[in-house]
Order: C-alpha cells, then sequence, then structure tokens
C-alpha cells in the first residue's frame, strides 16, 4: 500500500484505516482454520462460512469490528493451562517458531509463554523503526540496554531492531548497576533503554559514586513497562537526574510494541495504528466511550499472524487526547499515556485512587529514595499504608519525622484522605532493575 508521505506512521487517517482493513482481513483469513483457540472462539460466535473459514461478508469495515468477542489475558492464561506449555493460538507447526518471550509474572505470578516465527518477529523489528524515527534517533546515537536479556521479553526488540538500523548497541545483561554505568560512560551512550525504576535506581547508584550523570552523554531514555514514564513528578525526576530527555513507551510481551511519544508533544502517546487497531471501551459496556472520556485500551495487532490477539483487552486504562498533534501525524494519541491498569483501583474513604496518582505525589519529594503501598482490609473498609524510605540527606530521625509528615499532609490535601504514612531505615526497601513492586493489596 503506498502512503502519501515517506513513513507509514506518517499517512492520513484515510489511508491508515484503509490499511487496517486490508491487513485485519488478510489476518483473519491466514488464522482461521489453521488456528485452534480463534477458529474455537469465532465458530462459537457464528462468524464462519460453511467451509470452516472466515465470513469475509462478517467484516466489511472497521466498525465490524465489535462484532468479534474480545480476549483477556484470563482466557489466555487458562488456554495455556489447559494446553501447556504454550496453549493453542499457534497457526503454523511448532517447527516454524524461532522466539520464544514470556511475561514478567508480576500481576498474576504466572507468566505467560509467547512464540513467534522468523516473520512474526520481522514485524516487532519494523514497529520499532517507526518507533526510533518518532523519537529521532540519530544514526551515531549507541544504545545501552541495562536489562537481563532473559526470556522477559523487556527490549530485546528495540536492542535487534537498533542493531538492524545499524546503530552500536550495549548489552547489559548479567552487570551491577555500577558495571552498567560504566559501560554507559566508557562507550559514551546516548540513549539508554530500561523500565523508569531502573532508571531511577541507576541514578541513584550513581550518585552514591559521585557521578555526574546529568553531565554524561546520555541524551535519551526510552522507558516501558510501567506507568511511571508518563507521571510527571516521576518523568521530571529522570530528566533532572539525567540531564536527558525521556520519552515513554508501551508494549507487551503478547501483543507488540505498539505506542511511543513523539519528539514534538511531551506528555502522551501515539499509537501504531499502522500495526494494530485501538479501541477505547468502557470497561463494563464493552461500548466504546465518549471521545476524551477514559477507557480500557483494547488492541488487535496485525502483523503477528503466528500467535496473533484480536481485541485483546489490554487492562489499561487511557484517555484519547483528539486535538491534531503538533508533529502532524494522525496516528491516535494517548493523552498522559497510560493512566492506570483497570484492576489496580482502590477506594479508600469514598475516593477511587490509582497507584499512579500516588506515585505523582510520592516522586514529588527529592528525599524520598523507595517507597511501599499497601492497601489492607480492616473491618470491611481499606486503608491505605505508605512506607518511605529517607534518601541519606534526610536520614535522620528528625529529618526523616519531617518528611512523613509532609508526606502525610500532602496525601491528606490532595486525595481527601488519611494514610498512615512511616518512614523506615535506609536500605530497607527493595531495588528493582525491571518493574517496581510497591503496590500490594492484602484481604
Amino acid at each position: 500500500m503506498r502512503f502519501a508521505g515517506e513513513h507509514p506512521e506518517s499517512a492520513p487517517r484515510d489511508e491508515i484505516e484503509r490499511r487496517q482493513l486490508k491487513r485485519l482481513r488478510a489476518l483473519l483469513a491466514e488464522i482461521v482454520p489453521r488456528n485452534p483457540f480463534w477458529t474455537c472462539r469465532f465458530r462459537d460466535a457464528g462468524l464462519l462460512a460453511p467451509d470452516g473459514r472466515f465470513d469475509e461478508s462478517q467484516l466489511t469495515s472497521l466498525d465490524d469490528l465489535q462484532k468479534l468477542p474480545p480476549v483477556t489475558k484470563a482466557d489466555v492464561a487458562e488456554d495455556q493451562a489447559a494446553h501447556p506449555p504454550y496453549g493453542t493460538n499457534l497457526t503454523y507447526d511448532l517447527a516454524d517458531y524461532s522466539r520464544l518471550h514470556q511475561t514478567s509474572g508480576t500481576t498474576t505470578g504466572v507468566p505467560l509463554r509467547w512464540l513467534d516465527t522468523p516473520a512474526s518477529w520481522q514485524w516487532f523489528l519494523e514497529s520499532w523503526e517507526q518507533i526510533y524515527r518518532m523519537v529521532g534517533l540519530r544514526r551515531d546515537d549507541r544504545l545501552a540496554f541495562p536489562f537481563s536479556f532473559g526470556p522477559f521479553i523487556g527490549f530485546w526488540a528495540a536492542f535487534e531492531g537498533a542493531n538492524r538500523l545499524g546503530n552500536l548497541c550495549l548489552a547489559g545483561g548479567g552487570m551491577s548497576s555500577e558495571a552498567r554505568l560504566q559501560l554507559i560512560a566508557d562507550n559514551r551512550a546516548t540513549v539508554v533503554c530500561c523500565t523508569p525504576t531502573y532508571a531511577l535506581r541507576l541514578a541513584e547508584v550513581a550518585a552514591e559514586q559521585g557521578l555526574d550523570l546529568a553531565g554524561g552523554s546520555v541524551r535519551m531514555l526510552v522507558v516501558a513497562g510501567e506507568p511511571g514514564g508518563s507521571v510527571a513528578a516521576t518523568r521530571e525526576r529522570i530528566e533532572s537526574a539525567w540531564g536527558a530527555r525521556l520519552f515513554d513507551h508501551w508494549g507487551m510481551t503478547e501483543i507488540g510494541s505498539l505506542a511511543i511519544e513523539c519528539v514534538e508533544n511531551p506528555g502522551g502517546m501515539h499509537v501504531l495504528e499502522t500495526e494494530c487497531i485501538a479501541e477505547i471501551l468502557d470497561p463494563r459496556s464493552g461500548e466504546p466511550v465518549e471521545p476524551g472520556a477514559i477507557g480500557e485500551l483494547v488492541v488487535t495487532n496485525l502483523g503477528r499472524a503466528g500467535s496473533p490477539l484480536i481485541r485483546y483487552r489490554t487492562g489499561d486504562l487511557v484517555q484519547a487526547d483528539r486535538r491534531p498533534c503538533p508533529c502532524g501525524r494522525e496516528l491516535l494519541r494517548l493523552e498522559g499515556g497510560v493512566l492506570s491498569r483497570a484492576d489496580d483501583m482502590v477506594t479508600i474513604r469514598g475516593n477511587n485512587v490509582y497507584p499512579a496518582r500516588l506515585e505523582g505525589i510520592l516522586r514529588e519529594f527529592a528525599d524520598i529514595a523507595e517507597y511501599r503501598i499497601e492497601v489492607a482490609t480492616v473491618r470491611s473498609m481499606q486503608h491505605l499504608r505508605i512506607e518511605i524510605e529517607p534518601a541519606e540527606a534526610a536520614s535522620s530521625q528528625p529529618a526523616a519525622e519531617r518528611l512523613r509528615q509532609r508526606v502525610s499532609r500532602a496525601i491528606k490535601d490532595r486525595l481527601n484522605f488519611h494514610a498512615d504514612v512511616t518512614a523506615v531505615a535506609a536500605g530497607t526497601l527493595p531495588r528493582f532493575e525491571l518493574k517496581g513492586q510497591r503496590f500490594f493489596v492484602t484481604r
């Protein structure tokens, strides 16, 4: 398909939608009846023709997408549990798959396993080519990837995508934080790809070592894996510590790398609608939300025929920004990025609270090195407990007490309820290299 601009992400809206419909129809023709998972679901929904293929008359426009049944992570997990180890969402013979990745398992404790064919992995890399264009990657940029390079997909595709473009890529797997900082410094890395949590952890280690991180070579950080990159206070803290521009990125092991900030408009993310179809639905009714309202992001990826997801309920709450973006692209833009997880909301004294809102308050305090939040149900009511670990400058008992009081007041003033805030000794709370686990709900 030809595009008005040089690259697909620069295409006008009508061309993007034509591309989406064409690729969706091709995807459905490819996977049915080969893929047992989707063939069964579409048969149950009455969407198959007499010959067992997908009935193309059911999909004449993108408006017909809502005829297809949505799928949840629980549906996929149940299928993998019933048909171990990979489930039935496989379009081809097992010998046709060349890569295995799995989710981090931080939400449910049970990771999903995901297989990719060489063609599907190529699609991943092409998605990253678009992402790198949108953040302004240069030919002379050197990229550091301080993550584990284990089965968690992390930045595997980002690494190989940049390598495919010819950029120098530095793998930091199996290293200590100190060694990774040295790797970045020795090789004059200009781009760092990691989670927001680990960007803050590296900044903490650099400060302990007396390293001038902000005066170093890094000009850009691409962060993903948790909402922190779009939390204003967290973003400001990372950018200040590194002296670099932060770009928030969104993706999932099971769905792909599908959203990124553009250079021209910080504080939100464009969805790569060239590679997927995105819907924003009411989590309860499943109907599209009113323009500009908050809803659940539901995604159909279009280039992963070996193990596709169609109308996948991500569980992420987002809000569409309908204003034209200064970058000129007509891709869907999510104002504020991913706002929170739909299942993370708790109600404290009648107030609906999301972890990202609490993070935004806590990260405003430069003297907080780390924190932990626990929501406990006591006598049928939810109570919020927050442990804060003061930075070295505020670690004395009087300073820690003043910090505790300031945090407690800020939460009361901003969220209209009292939280039980305690200050803990230095080194008490864990540090993380991937996603941070700071929010716990106990019953």
